[in-house]
């Protein structure tokens, strides 16, 4: 006979994965948690400046599309955000961590640079622009296979080789950046080919970002239709659900690491490629901006979709350009710009708990005796 003593009491609440969630139902929750994340801002935007939210708000739409200039700077940036999400997306939903991007896209758009800078008044159009592509696309690969080649032969960790492969790649651009630089000496090489823009992409219509788009767009759709409809996208996810099911059915578990690391490090050279070629027109260490990491959040978010990544990163770009506007208008430091962005993804990530995750709480004893 059970005494109150040794009686098991369950737990107030507990925390189970939900089986299925209707695909609208989903999407509610993400808005309100973006409406939540910005009734928190405003909460705090009072607390802390006194500044009338709704004032804030309107600045931050207003820096992020307010003038043609901005849209354009926003559809950019966005594109580019995407382009590194989409590289880094058949690695991670392959479970191989690449926090390697960053330092691909530098050594992609590396080798533009050393095209642009030593072929770009000796050769044709003709044969610059396939050879700047070429070598962007080998040197983001390459960057990409050797950490796939440890991983896949001797089971390294990818992590942290990849992120280590981030700082080498950074010193090798300050190495080349010291040796191009204009003037000798300076550090800064400035604007490659500025009278002649042997090198730089093409303006369509007159808008010099457009090309970025539109590759970018291609790259997008492309990736979509390898991941769900390609026989190698299908090898992707069995290794990522479980290499040794892999294994089992027959895959070539060491070759899908290779081959996979090989297409996102070939992806992020052509996004160096577009952030030379195509905006910067010159190279630093920190011509990435932070994009190699940044996309692991969209890519993650997203759940490895890249139509749904189209959403994200350009959610994240337009919290950027808008909480940038805030502190100028409002003469507040970039830190408090920061506060905003990060309140509001908090908000859109932790959403993705109530997506997945439901809350039980317990019965009470009348309902579990019914």
């Amino acid at each position: 006979m059970k005494t109150k003593e040794n009686k098991i009491h369950e737990p107030l609440f507990h925390i189970a994965k939900r089986s299925a969630l209707p695909f609208w139902l989903s999407w509610v929750i993400r808005i309100v948690a973006v409406l939540a994340a910005l009734v928190a801002c405003a909460a705090v935007t009072v607390v802390l400046t006194g500044e009338n939210p709704i004032s804030v708000y309107a600045t931050m739409i207003d820096g992020a599309i307010g003038t043609e200039r901005r849209i354009w700077s926003l559809l950019q940036n966005t594109a580019m955000l995407l382009c590194v999400s989409i590289a880094v997306t058949p690695a991670f939903k392959m479970k191989f961590w690449n926090i390697g991007a960053e330092g691909q896209v530098l050594m992609g758009g590396l080798a533009t640079a050393a095209c642009m800078i030593l072929f770009g008044n000796k050769l044709s159009p003709i044969l610059l622009y396939p050879l700047i592509i070429v070598t962007s696309i080998i040197a983001g690969a390459v960057w990409g296979l050797i950490p796939a080649f440890f991983k896949a032969n001797w089971n390294t960790n990818e992590t942290l080789f990849t992120l280590m492969m981030n700082y080498i790649a950074m010193q090798i651009v300050s190495y080349f950046t010291y040796i191009w630089s204009v003037p000798k000496g300076s550090g800064q090489i400035g604007v490659i080919n500025a009278a002649t823009k042997a090198g730089w992409l093409p303006a369509i219509g007159g808008k010099a970002y457009l090309f970025n788009i539109l590759i970018v767009a291609v790259l997008t759709i492309g990736m979509y239709i390898y991941l769900k409809y390609n026989k190698h996208g299908y090898e992707i996810s069995v290794v990522g659900e479980s290499e040794n099911t892999a294994r089992y059915v027959g895959i070539n578990v060491k070759k899908v690491i290779i081959r996979t690391m090989l297409l996102s490090g070939a992806i992020c050279g052509i996004a160096g490629m577009l952030l030379v070629s195509g905006t910067d027109h010159t190279i630093t260490r920190n011509t990435v901006e932070g994009r190699g990491f940044t996309a692991i959040m969209v890519s993650w978010l997203a759940k490895f979709n890249p139509v749904y990544m189209i959403l994200t990163s350009f959610l994240i770009v337009f919290l950027q350009k808008g909480a940038t506007e805030i502190s100028t208008v409002f003469g507040l430091n970039d830190s408090f710009s920061e506060i905003i962005t990060g309140i509001i993804i908090f908000f859109i990530i932790g959403s993705e708990f109530f997506v997945n995750y439901t809350i039980k709480f317990r019965k009470s004893e009348k309902e579990a005796n019914k």
